[in-house]
């Protein structure tokens, strides 16, 4: 899910309000422990579903999707920076909710990967906007399927967990924390059949406590459509994709695009 580094890294600018910084070196989600640029790895460009697939069968076509690694970018890309000129090329258009779902997030999104995306958007949006580590352990308890992240093992818990701990805060949080997720930009890392995506969403992520801090995170998740709605799907979270300021050359040449609503 979310690069523990890019949060812990955001909180630096909370220093301005005063507060004494713990920075936690992260661990990407798959374990691999790498700085921010070894954990998004090397690729270059998004999957689409037959590089992804290829003669694989289902499982092991979905575990190579998601392990595959993404381009790596420095730390400092997720900072505010100048904006391209450069047309992105058309944008992906997010369909939108219909009704709100379990934990208080919004879903009934289509069975497309749009919806995918979008139902991964709003997953996130409501687990760190809650600014406690119960809010984002209630929406991973209710949005992942057995065998997928837990309540102890989601990377958006343990974020949750580095932000709290660098503003000197404990789990419940404060009145006074303010977090605000914004999706900017997406890409479609690939597909396996109708029923499995891998979308990745690239968020603007503004902290306030006392002073704004402002960056850029993203995330990716193995999406499944079970019964009537997306939700993360069982396995390793996915190679952690570039969290890169919006609508800047480099966002483009990682593949971005910007998301619109429908």
């Amino acid at each position: 899910m979310l690069a523990l580094l890019v949060m812990a890294a955001l909180t630096v600018a909370v220093l301005m309000a005063g507060l004494v910084l713990a920075l936690v070196h992260a661990v990407a989600p798959t374990g691999d422990g790498d700085d921010a640029s070894a954990s998004v790895g090397n690729a270059t460009g998004p999957a689409t579903e037959a590089d992804s697939t290829g003669t694989l069968p289902a499982a092991e076509a979905r575990d190579a999707l998601a392990a595959r690694r993404m381009r790596a970018v420095p730390e400092s890309a997720s900072r505010p920076a100048p904006l391209s000129n450069r047309d992105p090329g058309p944008p992906i258009v997010l369909p939108r909710a219909t009704h709100t779902g379990p934990a208080g997030v919004p879903t009934g999104f289509p069975h497309t990967p749009e919806g995918a995306m979008a139902q991964l958007a709003a997953i996130d949006q409501v687990a760190l906007e809650s600014g406690s580590l119960a809010g984002a352990r209630d929406v991973i308890a209710a949005w992942a399927m057995p065998g997928g992240p837990t309540t102890t093992s989601w990377s958006g818990v343990r974020a949750m967990g580095t932000l709290l701990s660098a503003a000197g805060l404990s789990g419940g949080g404060s009145q006074q924390l303010a977090v605000v997720l914004t999706p900017r930009m997406g890409q479609l890392k690939g597909s396996v059949g109708p029923d499995f995506v891998v979308p990745c969403v690239n968020f603007e992520l503004d902290v306030t406590l006392m002073q704004t801090a402002r960056g850029a995170t993203a995330d990716c998740q193995r999406m499944v459509w079970q019964g009537d709605r997306w939700m993360i799907g069982p396995g390793d979270e996915p190679a952690q994709p570039p969290s890169v300021w919006s609508g800047t050359d480099l966002a483009i040449d990682v593949g971005y695009r910007e998301l619109r609503h429908g």
